[in-house]
């Protein structure tokens, strides 16, 4: 690869922009780039806000007064469920997703996420789901049962029509796009950094989003589990959660909660990464505690997966159990607080400066500790015994979610507008927009811990005059309206921003962080050459990097074949070690969002006979992604600057499509432990054990598949680039496979709706046949890769990847087909 002079700084400009933009117009929906992206997101997630802030309206203008007719109790329901729907799937995780995508490659000095088809996805998943889900309000089958969607009530027999399963269908398609993000920024963060730019260098918001990102990895697929057992309960009768068939309704809570708590942590945790990068800059001086901040914030991340049962004191957990998560509870405020002393160490040591997103930060200190004091006092078993479910607890919500992630989102927001738009705040109504929510916040949500403390319970829609809650609540009122007026302030102020703000040519704040070394508005292409990173990424030099990146001067400082290309490191050291070369824009993603919700919008008319086939598209469209992806001929090393050359990533031994499988297989092998956790949980706690009926056993199904999965397995570990015999060998005995694991399927039918013994059984054989068809799937798509020419003995990739899917099949399919062996000893031989 020839270097280029800085004097051809604008040609490489051009040609980069030609490689890496969006095009105008309907090329619009192809983009991929993750700049656009990340935009995207945050725009929609604060639509959705807006939407989530009208409905807390309707409720505090409900709740104003005694007997209020304002809204009937079967609306109040619907408004009440879709404010938290909205706001904690629809405006907090996608907002975060969203400044993550926009701002880590920038930070990790990359051009782009590892799979930029994959953000592009998970984006138009996002928009269809939450669109499904307010649709659902407006049509009024909006879901009634509360966020939460308690069971029993939301069962068919208490919640007919298809209200809740909107909730449940509509909830799981959001949510895959949380796991692809997830797996997106893991492995954006641990493989495409900047050349040196080790662990111990990365700026501290990076370690955030890579802990976040884990968690959500472990702590979606429980609630991902739960949806579709519940629905699995109401379309077909499976009785998982209904204790008159060995169901408990506790299972729901328990899955999740799982989910439930660790999301407290994983909105507040990349709120407290933006005030870690924030504060910093404003206080110039550099983050106190660097180390000691990334070990307590993998401590919260840590503790936080033992705490579920904090919501649950009041169901009968024995107290042995609540003495445990008590404990856990009150410990989770240790690694907190010294997130806390540590931003409020760097304040005291440096010079701050009092500017808007200071205004803010302070704003998040006086709210959040206010929050994570009354957090204390609800991990304290008797205290929540009286305070439980009352407005208490919404209060304590909203002071650390809202305290917790809202301003310090608005600080974020004040800091890097500028980035995005190129020009400085105005700061005309930014001073007036803070105080008038943080005035409206806390007359709002103060007044809602005195309602609790006299007993007011949450979710209902009316109270009595005698019950001397209607003052207070009318102050709560009053503050909801105030602070709705300084959000719509902020939202006229930004305006302003991006239409009358003064332009600047760099780095406006002094910050040290990488982002700022490059022009802004930000170029498609990000950096026009990679740097190299000698120091933490957070004490940089952005003044002196920005024109010599520009120029050409770094890694990959020329265009190549009209790739994309970035560069993959190793994980620990940041040594550089491949050639990443990323796809290029296709609408594909969009198609393929479209072909996903319509599986899910069939399965909510019950229109089952017709999502088979609609499944099959998706996997037809994913399949078509890889078209343009791979080599057909190996290639030598090549040269990106700077040092040796590199290896293509698809000829290394660990690109990152390779993590992404492992990510992947890591998320898949949590939901399949949630599952056995809920048959192992329902064994011991559920009404109705044993069964009453034989649990099917079904020797030759076990040995059958046992004897197929092993052969595919096999198979397809001694193939390669010359053997597509070997895998279509493979991809017979998947087929042979799942003839018998569907025909299982099909005699333990009527017995599965009868006990959840046997549903357990249904599930976790269900759960099989999915990974074997997947599996009989990637043997195929390894057959024409071979035949194609896209694999050699180099070029092993497709091969390598799916190896990792057939081991993981074998190990759980054989997992399935000694499930039913495993329950019929822990049942003590069921049966009459």
């Amino acid at each position: 690869m020839t270097r280029r002079s800085p004097s051809s700084a604008l040609r490489l400009h051009r040609e980069l922009t030609a490689i890496w933009a969006t095009p105008p117009g309907w090329g619009r929906l192809k983009a991929v780039n993750h700049t656009t992206i990340g935009k995207r997101f945050m725009l929609t997630a604060l639509v959705f806000f807006a939407i989530g802030g009208v409905l807390a309206m309707l409720i505090r203008t409900q709740l104003a007064t005694t007997q209020s007719a304002f809204l009937d109790a079967a609306a109040y329901a619907q408004v009440f469920t879709m404010h938290g729907v909205v706001m904690m799937f629809l405006f907090a995780i996608p907002f975060f997703e969203g400044l993550a995508m926009y701002l880590l490659p920038k930070m990790l000095g990359s051009r782009d996420l590892a799979f930029p088809r994959m953000s592009a996805y998970g984006y138009w998943c996002y928009l269809f789901g939450g669109t499904f889900l307010v649709g659902a309000l407006l049509a009024g089958v909006a879901p009634a049962g509360g966020w939460f969607m308690y069971t029993p009530l939301s069962s068919a027999t208490h919640a007919p029509g298809i209200n809740a399963d909107v909730w449940l269908l509509g909830i799981t398609f959001v949510e895959i796009s949380a796991l692809s993000a997830a797996v997106e920024v893991l492995v954006s963060i641990l493989k495409l950094r900047a050349p040196g730019m080790s662990l111990t260098r990365m700026p501290v918001f990076a370690w955030y989003m890579l802990i976040v990102a884990g968690m959500m990895l472990i702590g979606f697929p429980p609630l991902i589990l739960g949806s579709i057992l519940l629905e699995a309960e109401r379309a077909f009768g499976l009785p998982f959660f209904d204790p008159v068939r060995g169901g408990d309704p506790l299972l729901w809570q328990h899955l999740f909660w799982l989910f439930g708590h660790p999301e407290v942590y994983i909105i507040f945790l990349p709120a407290a990464g933006v005030l870690s990068t924030v504060i910093p800059t404003l206080a110039r001086r550099p983050l106190e505690g660097y180390e000691i901040v990334v070990a307590a914030v993998i401590a919260v991340a840590f503790l936080s997966f033992g705490l579920w049962v904090h919501h649950m004191y009041t169901v009968g957990i024995p107290h042995v159990a609540l003495s445990f998560f008590s404990a856990a509870s009150g410990l989770v405020a240790v690694p907190t607080g010294v997130q806390v002393f540590a931003w409020l160490a760097t304040l005291a040591h440096g010079r701050p400066r009092f500017s808007v997103p200071m205004l803010h930060v302070f704003g998040f200190l006086f709210v959040f500790v206010l929050g994570g004091l009354t957090g204390v006092m609800l991990a304290m078993v008797p205290f929540d015994w009286q305070a439980h479910d009352t407005h208490f607890v919404v209060a304590h919500l909203h002071y650390v979610l809202v305290g917790g992630f809202v301003f310090p989102m608005l600080a974020a927001a004040y800091y890097w507008l500028p980035h995005i738009f190129g020009r400085q705040p105005v700061q005309h109504l930014s001073h007036a927009a803070f105080w008038t929510i943080f005035i409206g916040f806390n007359l709002t949500f103060f007044a809602m811990h005195l309602t609790g403390l006299r007993g007011m319970p949450r979710r209902i829609s009316t109270y009595p005059p005698e019950a001397g809650w209607e003052t207070l609540n009318l102050v709560s009122s009053m503050g909801g309206f105030v602070m709705t007026t300084g959000f719509a302030l902020v939202a006229l102020d930004l305006l302003l921003l991006a239409v009358f703000g003064k332009p600047f040519r760099r780095n406006p704040w002094r910050a040290g962080t990488l982002e700022w070394a490059m022009p802004t508005p930000p170029p498609a292409y990000a950096f026009a050459s990679l740097p190299e990173v000698p120091a933490r990424a957070d004490r940089l030099d952005p003044d002196r990097l920005g024109p010599a990146l520009a120029a050409g001067k770094g890694y990959l400082g020329a265009t190549r074949h009209g790739w994309m290309e970035v560069l993959g490191v190793d994980m620990v050291s940041g040594r550089p070690e491949q050639l990443v070369v990323l796809p290029r824009r296709t609408s594909l993603p969009l198609w393929t969002a479209l072909a996903t919700g319509s599986v899910f919008a069939l399965l909510l008319f019950k229109l089952y006979w017709l999502a088979l086939p609609a499944l099959l598209v998706v996997t037809a469209l994913f399949l078509l992604w890889t078209r343009d992806c791979g080599l057909r001929t190996d290639l030598a090393d090549l040269p990106v600057g700077h040092g040796p050359d590199l290896p293509h990533h698809y000829q290394s031994e660990r690109p990152p499509s390779y993590w992404a499988m492992i990510f992947t297989l890591a998320a898949d092998a949590t939901l399949y432990a949630s599952l056995l956790f809920g048959a192992l949980f329902l064994w011991l706690s559920a009404p109705g054990w044993p069964p009453g009926l034989a649990i099917p056993l079904g020797a030759f199904t076990a040995a059958a598949v046992a004897a197929a999965l092993a052969v595919a397995a096999v198979s397809v570990r001694s193939a390669d680039g010359g053997t597509a015999g070997r895998l279509c060998v493979a991809a017979l005995a998947y087929a042979a496979a799942l003839v018998v694991l569907v025909a299982f399927l099909a005699d333990i039918r009527g017995a599965a709706v009868r006990h959840a013994a046997v549903a357990s059984v249904f599930a976790v054989t269900s759960y099989a046949v999915l990974h074997v068809a997947v599996g009989l799937v990637l043997s195929l798509f390894c057959v024409w890769r071979v035949g194609s020419g896209h694999v050699s003995a180099r070029r092993d990739l497709d091969l390598r990847l799916a190896r990792l899917w057939h081991m993981f099949t074998l190990v759980t399919g054989l997992a399935a087909t000694a499930f039913p062996f495993v329950l019929n000893v822990l049942t003590g031989g069921a049966g009459p």
